[in-house]
């Protein structure tokens, strides 16, 4: 059943209207010239003429009755209850309405825990591309971040699965995992945080113990986001195992036994979280908890990789799509709000502003959207993109989180004290996008993972340097001596992220993360920015490529080298295009 809640009507986008709007009643697609720009190039003609209904669709309810439920929900934390009015031990949470509803909006009318892993989701025969989710998921975490975690917990649950699982228990579980029909889908988890191990992942003490046929879960988990779903898959090690990570067995837990009795753990509470309020987080302890093996017992963690991967690109994917909503709601105040007797947009100093929250923002987006087409073909079996992934993802994750933080932050203090009160998206978006960089590695494990392991064990920086290298060679579009700088930048990148691995000067595996990073965006954006500018006479992205390298690549002397802010980063700002001759002036 769909549960929509009505709106806080938008206020009228007029230059008289003393109190500054915001972008309730808009459509978040349609405001989003970046995000079509990139999805018009990157998804094949046809499925890109499919989508954009359904874009259009998300975008419009992303800023109304999504919304609307979002802060319901944010507001209306789920309850957790022991027992039921009789006395008898039957535990269970208690959802807010505006919750339901969105769960019906994400896992049943956009499919986006399914459409990875069958066909008919949006109308598409064939299971839809990773770029179409994640494309979804971030318009959706511009209203909703908290059901973003169940949702991808599920889809990355039933990867794993698909990967690793026997045929008995796809044959039992599958179906559930893929349905859009609420009254049959299940929802997945996964329960891997400890008291004594969180990063530490080797240090888990969940003990696994074989009764006849199955196993038995023993131990409490610390940390369980989305506590009640249907089934989680839990790292436990099996008795008489070795110690650290390669002790540890993968496991899948169901709540309920196949027999239809319920399963043996509890949720002991809840968690009162800063942010994703809506979304249930607790801790559990199992009491022999019935479970069944995946995989082979001794590749748990190996395999349990597999869903924290996907749980890391979709957390940078999420975090990108905060940053987009802060973006627009800060420019869509600038554009209307009036002071001292002027628009705030017409004010230098909020343009440079303004530029300083978009342009994260806009490499998340080029960043999590290239991504997810390396994804496709490391899908597909190509060695070289399944090696150029295993860098990307860290080093995406590391980034786009942290910037979400700032990003978010200084939206709020554009809105001012607006901003600070809970009647405005800013404080959630705010309290929301701290969560990035916890979960699922803090900055540090995620840093040390792409440049320490990536890098310095896995060789994969090798594979993705060349990649840039080719995406230049390609981009002939564009100014020659922009392309000699990129051209100098990427190979010092990855040289000093070579070299920090090598000495595994651990001290310094952020910095060369964030190197990376920024040369890799650059190239990305300068590639999209020749694309397009060639094709329709827009050079925005490759502009934002430029300020990509003045800004985070080349060192500057702040007392002294300094640029002017140049009238036309108004229309960067407001996506009226930038032609090829304003685009030297973003290149100096």
């Amino acid at each position: 059943m769909n549960i929509h809640f009505a709106p806080t009507a938008p206020l009228a986008k007029t230059a008289e209207e003393p109190i500054a709007p915001d972008v309730t009643g808009l459509n978040l697609y349609a405001i989003d010239k970046s995000l079509r720009d990139v999805l018009r190039l990157r998804l094949a003609p046809d499925l890109f003429a499919h989508l954009a209904p359904h874009f259009e669709n998300l975008g419009a309810r992303a800023a109304s009755d999504i919304d609307a439920s979002a802060r319901l929900a944010d507001r209306h934390p789920p309850v957790l209850h022991h027992r039921d009015r009789h006395g008898r031990d039957n535990q269970w949470i208690e959802f807010h309405p505006a919750y339901r509803a969105l769960e019906q909006a994400g896992f049943g009318d956009f499919g986006l825990a399914a459409m990875s892993h069958r066909g008919g989701v949006l109308g598409w025969t064939e299971p839809l591309p990773p770029i179409a989710k994640y494309a979804m998921t971030y318009m959706f975490a511009e209203a909703e971040f908290g059901l973003l975690c169940p949702i991808n917990m599920t889809d990355s649950l039933t990867r794993v699965l698909r990967r690793f699982a026997d045929d008995a228990i796809l044959q039992r579980y599958l179906p559930g995992l893929i349905s859009l029909d609420p009254e049959v889908a299940l929802q997945g988890a996964m329960f891997m945080t400890e008291r004594v191990g969180g990063s530490d992942v080797g240090a888990i003490e969940t003990i696994a113990g074989r009764d006849g046929d199955r196993w038995r879960l023993h131990g409490e988990k610390w940390f369980c986001s989305n506590a009640d779903a249907d089934l989680a898959l839990v790292l436990a090690r099996p008795q008489g195992a070795t110690d650290g990570t390669r002790g540890l067995g993968l496991f899948l837990l169901p709540r309920v036994l196949p027999d239809g009795t319920t399963n043996a753990y509890r949720i002991l509470r809840l968690k009162e979280k800063l942010g994703t309020r809506s979304m249930a987080s607790g801790e559990v302890v199992l009491e022999g908890a019935q479970a069944f093996l995946v995989g082979a017992i001794d590749r748990g963690f190996v395999q349990m990789a597999e869903m924290v991967n996907a749980s890391r690109l979709s957390n940078a994917v999420r975090a990108a799509g905060l940053m987009r909503r802060a973006f627009l709601e800060a420019r869509e105040l600038c554009i209307h709000r009036l002071a001292f007797g002027r628009r705030l947009i017409d004010f230098p100093l909020q343009r440079r502003q303004l530029m300083k929250i978009m342009l994260p923002a806009e490499q998340a987006l080029s960043m999590a959207l290239y991504t997810a087409t390396v994804l496709e073909r490391a899908d597909r079996g190509d060695a070289n993109a399944a090696k150029a992934l295993r860098l990307l993802t860290p080093l995406l994750k590391f980034r786009a989180c942290r910037d979400a933080r700032k990003v978010t932050g200084d939206a709020m203090e554009i809105r001012g004290g607006c901003g600070y009160i809970e009647d405005f998206v800013e404080a959630r978006l705010l309290r929301d996008a701290h969560l990035g960089s916890i979960w699922e590695g803090t900055s540090n494990i995620v840093a040390i993972d792409a440049i320490e392991r990536a890098v310095g064990r896995e060789g994969a920086d090798a594979v993705l340097e060349e990649t840039l290298r080719n995406q230049l060679t390609s981009a002939a579009a564009l100014p020659q001596p922009f392309r000699a700088t990129l051209d100098h930048l990427v190979p010092r990148a990855f040289d000093f992220a070579r070299e920090v691995a090598t000495g595994k000067d651990q001290a310094a595996m952020r910095r060369a993360a964030s190197a990376l990073y920024n040369v890799t965006s650059a190239v990305v954006l300068a590639g999209e920015g020749a694309q397009i500018g060639g094709a329709e006479g827009d050079w925005s992205r490759a502009a934002l490529a430029g300020r990509v390298v003045r800004h985070k690549l080349i060192a500057s002397d702040p007392l002294a080298d300094w640029a002017p802010e140049h009238g036309s980063s108004e229309a960067l700002i407001n996506g009226n295009g930038v032609s090829q001759a304003e685009l030297l002036r973003y290149l100096d």
